[in-house]
């Protein structure tokens, strides 16, 4: 039996033909009961995961490893059918069921990557499934588990949270007796989640490797990549990922028992669990070598790695791995070693793509400045950074006799910018980390001024383009009209969009701003009239006539 299973682990086609053997086995359904008495080692390498799945590459992430000096590899588990590692516990769980259970059908409570690993599962399998949802779970994750589960999968969305929907699937299964597909506290789920541990081992062929890095939300990747890789190579050190807002797995080894978190936060929703399972810590007490915690800015970072490095778009989740093992490596004192990060998934939220990419660049810096209400003063404050590339610039007139508050963001060439601005008067102060700030404050900086009443307003795009900021202030007339408000935030756009408010106040100041906008050359719309504009930013409460 055993030269049979160390045959299997090394070909995935030996590994299905044993599992079939073994799965197929009278209390396969009941080794739940006592889990104590599963042998992990044997159940992973016989984990009946391929006849869905597909054994993932393991890819060198060049740019990271140029980064962080060491080699660091990243497990595609994004490239499952499903875009994520939950396939494989999901599959090895359901066929295992005898014929009586698959066919009275199963039962799952999943808004993510686990309802997809079941609908696809049944579809293979031809067992009716039934997948409860909060009504709340984005069409495009509804529609996703249906064209997965084809006709014998049944989508129920039930109540506004996923408790209520947990308790609807529980009373499915006791009503209909139905089997519950946990997500990840059933030992036949986490061997099936193992078997990337087995792959990974495979995949680096004896060679050097340090640690391993696995999301955790549940515990059911992190427990059965441990509980295989600490068995057969237990040099090999393995660490779980969560997200600071949600690291249960961290509180529970910490206090020695599963802790319940009162809240968690919701941005790597795939691994938003108030309370790990209670098999999976077990294993993890047991076989884990540490935890790992990351913020939102780590992770949309990660997701910025990943896409450099696979030109893959990683949602949060999925990147919890790469911003553990990038933490690690650079906060340790260790000198090259190989890693593995665990890319668990890739069901990347549309809408959040404009969050990451704010917050993913940390090679930017954002300050408050003050500056003094004279002509040439912005022109000026620019000459001390440029060359550096300004992504973000906010000002918005107040009156004469008092500074000017902005906010600057940019991407420093050197460490010596906050002396240089502090010596020339500015007082940058530095507003980077500032969570009201970057969430709120930098989109609200200005507003209404009673002072601007003849101002006009006027929508700018320029090139994207290096000096093209430079270029503006050099044909800016500041002796002739008053620059009033300026705002310019870089999207990503071939062209910049800019905002100017500007004070012409006689007839020569009118003339030479009509000369400014001709010479100028960019692409401009005026809006003074915008009614919108008029009722927010200025004193006024309707549009001139």
């Amino acid at each position: 039996m055993q030269a049979a299973l160390r045959r299997a682990a090394r070909r995935p086609a030996a590994a299905r033909a044993v599992g079939r053997a073994l799965s197929a086995r009278a209390d396969a359904p009941n080794i739940y009961c006592d889990p104590h008495k599963f042998d992990y080692l044997r159940e992973i390498l016989n984990a009946r995961v391929y006849d869905v799945a597909v054994e993932t590459p393991l890819q060198r992430a060049n740019s990271l490893s140029r980064k962080v000096g060491a080699e660091c590899l990243i497990k595609r588990e994004d490239t499952q059918p499903v875009f994520s590692f939950k396939i494989r516990g999901a599959y090895n769980k359901i066929v295992s069921l005898g014929d009586a259970a698959l066919a009275k059908g199963v039962v799952a409570c999943s808004a993510g990557n686990h309802a997809q690993g079941v609908a696809m599962s049944c579809n293979y399998l031809k067992a009716p499934a039934t997948i409860v949802m909060p009504r709340g779970t984005p069409r495009i994750k509804v529609d996703a588990v249906a064209q997965h589960g084809g006709d014998y999968v049944r989508v129920l969305l039930h109540g506004d949270s996923y408790d209520d929907a947990y308790a609807e699937a529980t009373r499915l299964v006791e009503e209909e007796g139905r089997t519950l597909i946990h997500p990840f506290d059933d030992p036949l789920v986490i061997a099936g989640q193992g078997s990337v541990g087995a792959e990974i081992l495979r995949q680096t062929n004896g060679k050097r490797l340090d640690a391993i890095f696995c999301c955790c939300g549940g515990g059911g990747l992190l427990a059965g990549v441990a509980a295989y890789v600490k068995q057969v190579r237990p040099g090999v050190r393995v660490y779980g990922v969560e997200a600071v807002d949600a690291a249960g797995m961290t509180a529970s080894l910490a206090a020695g028992e599963r802790v319940v978190l009162d809240r968690v936060g919701l941005f790597a929703d795939g691994a938003a669990v108030k309370a790990v399972g209670t098999e999976t810590h077990r294993l993890a007490a047991r076989y884990v070598d540490g935890m790992v915690t990351v913020d939102n800015d780590e992770i949309c970072a990660a997701i910025k790695q990943g896409f450099e490095d696979t030109r893959c778009v990683l949602e949060p989740a999925g990147a919890l791995a790469l911003a553990g093992l990038r933490k690690h490596v650079e906060s340790s004192d260790e000198v090259g070693g190989t890693y593995v990060a665990v890319a668990s998934g890739a069901n990347m939220d549309f809408d959040r793509l404009r969050f990451v990419s704010e917050r993913a660049d940390r090679s930017e810096v954002r300050l408050a400045c003050t500056m003094p209400e004279a002509p040439g003063a912005f022109q000026k404050f620019y000459g001390l950074i440029y060359p550096c590339n300004v992504t973000e610039f906010s000002y918005r007139y107040h009156r004469a006799d008092a500074p000017a508050d902005v906010i600057v963001a940019f991407q420093p060439q050197t460490d010596q910018f906050m002396d240089r601005l502090a010596a020339h008067g500015y007082a940058p102060r530095d507003i980077t980390d500032d969570e009201l700030v970057n969430t709120h404050l930098r989109h609200l900086n200005g507003g209404r001024s009673e002072f601007v009443g003849d101002e006009r307003i006027f929508r700018f795009e320029f090139p994207e383009a290096p000096g093209a900021l430079k270029n503006f202030l050099a044909h800016f007339e500041t002796d002739a009209f008053n620059c009033s408000l300026f705002h310019y935030r870089n999207y990503g756009h071939d062209f910049g969009r800019v905002l100017v408010g500007v004070q012409a106040t006689t007839d020569r100041a009118e003339r030479k701003l009509n000369d400014f906008l001709q010479k100028l050359g960019y692409r401009y719309t005026e809006e003074t009239h915008n009614p919108t504009y008029v009722q927010f930013l200025t004193s006024q409460r309707c549009p001139k006539r």
